[in-house]
């Protein structure tokens, strides 16, 4: 469980990557964003690497959450999906810094614990999402005629580039608006006929 001043400082972290990117996430550009000695910093985290990795540990947990919460509802296949859409448009349209982080994989290559922890997250959702999607065939729902892992790719990546364009446009248009008519497209190619 983190401290207040962990989460203030996860929080200015995020701030601070979304405003000037990673490279602006500094002990000193948090020290002075916060009011607070860089040492004190140190106090609470050793380093940058463990910031980001409590950033990741963050989110990991909460996806995790939505994911575990949809794969064991007792809704269709494709109402599932349309709600891990809509659950993960709405926190990123509430922090969109998470998204300069949680999509930035290739700024941790050089940071192969960081890599860990991101494909850790990614392998764990493509892994509930294969699930939900392998329920939808079963049922009849999602077609068959494509694999599980192909669909899986299908769904994930549309998201991933939807919110990466998001991004670019510096989050001109309503993600959550937007994302509804992405979610009835990806419905549209994935469901059977």
């Amino acid at each position: 469980m983190k401290t207040e001043r962990q989460q203030e400082i996860i929080d200015v972290a995020l701030k601070l990557i979304n405003e000037k990117g990673i490279q602006g996430l500094t002990m000193k550009n948090l020290s002075k964003e916060i009011g607070i000695s860089e040492p004190a910093i140190y106090r609470h985290f050793e380093n940058k690497i463990e910031i980001l990795l409590a950033i990741l540990d963050v989110f990991r947990e909460s996806t995790r959450e939505i994911f575990e919460k949809e794969l064991n509802s007792s809704i269709t296949a494709t109402e599932k999906i349309e709600h891990l859409f809509t659950r993960h448009f709405e926190r990123f349209a509430n922090n969109p810094s998470l998204v300069s982080v949680i999509f930035s994989e290739e700024l941790f290559r050089g940071e192969p614990v960081l890599m860990e922890k991101i494909a850790d997250v990614i392998d764990k959702n493509a892994s509930i999402l294969k699930q939900i999607i392998k329920q939808g065939q079963q049922s009849g729902e999602i077609r068959m005629d494509i694999s599980v892992d192909h669909l899986a790719v299908t769904v994930m990546g549309s998201l991933r580039l939807f919110v990466k364009i998001w991004q670019f446009s510096g989050y001109r248009f309503d993600i959550r608006e937007d994302g509804k008519r992405l979610l009835n497209s990806v419905k549209l190619l994935i469901q059977a006929n």
